[in-house]
C-alpha cells in the first residue's frame, strides 16, 4: 500500500495514500490529508493512515457536525418505525436542549471521550434550558443514551472509528431521584379522592405505562374475571395530537390479572361514572368508552397527567386528565 508526502508550506504537508477499492466502481481510491508539523511527524501520520486502511479502521473525513447527525438519526428512526412519534418528540427535546447547545457544533469525527466527560459536567452545573442551574442525573442519562444511540449508528456506517460515548458512563441516578412506593397503604390514602387516584392505582398494581392506562376502554376491563386486556396505548405529540397505537411487540399485548383491591376500586369508579352520566342525561356507558375520557368525550391528555403527577398536590383539579374538546 503506497503513500506520498508533498510539502505545501513551511510546516504544512499534503499526504497522499491509497485508501482501498470503491465498493460501487471497484476502482482504487486515493485519499489526501493535510497535516501541519515537521516532516518526520508527517511521515508518522502517513504511516498511521496507511495502517488504518490495512486494518479496515480508516474512515473517510467529512464535515458533519454532532447536531446534524443526531437530528438526522432521530428523523430516520421515526420514519423507519424504530421509535414512536412520542419517543421521537422526546429525543428531539433532549437533542435541542441538552446536546446541540453544548457539543452540537463540534464535527462528529472530532468528538472525543473527554468531550463527553466535560459535557456531563456542564449539564450537571448549568445545563437547564432556562439557564437556572444544572440538570438531574436522570435527565443527563437520557441525553447520554440518545447521543450514544446516534454514535453507534455513525460507527456502524463507518463515519467514525468508534462510539466515544461508550467510553464514558452516564451519571449515576441518586436514590432520592428514584420514585419507589414503600408504604402502599399510606400511598393509597394519600391519593384517595384525587382525580389521579384510579390511574395511579392501575399503574401501581399492574405496572402499566401511563399511555396504556389512559388508552383503557371498559370493554377491555373484565371485573368478573378480574382481568385487564392491554391492546393499545395513547400517544400525545405536537405533530399528531392525541392518537392510539397498537403495541410494538407481542409482549406488549397482554392480559393482566387484577388484585381484589384494584377490582373494587374499578367497580366503584365505574359506578360513579354511571351515576354521573345518569344525572347529566348522557345515557349508558358505551362498551368502547375510555375509562378516563371526559363525560363529553374529551380525550385524556398524557402530558397533563404526567405534569399533574410530577406536581402532586392536594390542589389537583377534576379536569387534570382531560383535554378540552376544542382547545384554544
Amino acid at each position: 500500500m503506497k503513500g506520498h508526502i508533498q510539502q505545501r508550506g513551511k510546516s504544512s504537508w499534503r499526504l497522499k495514500f491509497d485508501a482501498g477499492h470503491d465498493e460501487k466502481t471497484g476502482k482504487r481510491k486515493t485519499q489526501f490529508h493535510t497535516f501541519r508539523g515537521t516532516k518526520r511527524q508527517a511521515q508518522v501520520k502517513l504511516a498511521e493512515l496507511i495502517t488504518s486502511v490495512a486494518q479496515a479502521k480508516y474512515v473517510e473525513p467529512h464535515k458533519i457536525t454532532v447536531a446534524e447527525w443526531v437530528r438526522g438519526r432521530v428523523d430516520h428512526w421515526e420514519a423507519a418505525g424504530d421509535i414512536s412519534a412520542r419517543t421521537a418528540e422526546r429525543y428531539r427535546e433532549l437533542a435541542e436542549n441538552q446536546i446541540v447547545p453544548h457539543i452540537g457544533a463540534k464535527p462528529l469525527q472530532k468528538l472525543r471521550t473527554i468531550d463527553i466527560e466535560e459535557w456531563h459536567t456542564t449539564l450537571r452545573n448549568s445545563g437547564r434550558a432556562d439557564g437556572k442551574g444544572g440538570l438531574a442525573p436522570r435527565t443527563i442519562g437520557h441525553a447520554h443514551r440518545v447521543l450514544g444511540k446516534a454514535l453507534r449508528d455513525a460507527a456502524k456506517n463507518e463515519l467514525v472509528i468508534k462510539n466515544v460515548v461508550a467510553g464514558e458512563s452516564a451519571p449515576k441516578v441518586d436514590d432520592e431521584e428514584m420514585v419507589i412506593v414503600r408504604d402502599v397503604p399510606a400511598f393509597i390514602e394519600t391519593m384517595r379522592g384525587h382525580r389521579l387516584f384510579v390511574p395511579a392505582m392501575i399503574s401501581l398494581f399492574t405496572g402499566m405505562r401511563i399511555g396504556e392506562v389512559l388508552a383503557l376502554r371498559w370493554g377491555r376491563v373484565d371485573l368478573d374475571r378480574k382481568v385487564i386486556e392491554v391492546r393499545e396505548a395513547l400517544e400525545e405529540t405536537k405533530a399528531h395530537g392525541v392518537r392510539f397505537k397498537a403495541p410494538k411487540t407481542r409482549a406488549g399485548r397482554r392480559d393482566i390479572t387484577l388484585p381484589d383491591v384494584l377490582t373494587e376500586t374499578l367497580r366503584d369508579f365505574r359506578k360513579q361514572q354511571l351515576e354521573l352520566r345518569l344525572k347529566l342525561g348522557a345515557g349508558k356507558l358505551p362498551e368502547n368508552a375510555l375509562l378516563f375520557a371526559g363525560v363529553d368525550g374529551a380525550m385524556p391528555s398524557q402530558k397533563r397527567c404526567s405534569k399533574a403527577w410530577s406536581d402532586f398536590s392536594p390542589e389537583w383539579g377534576s379536569t387534570i386528565c382531560a383535554t378540552p374538546t376544542h382547545p384554544n
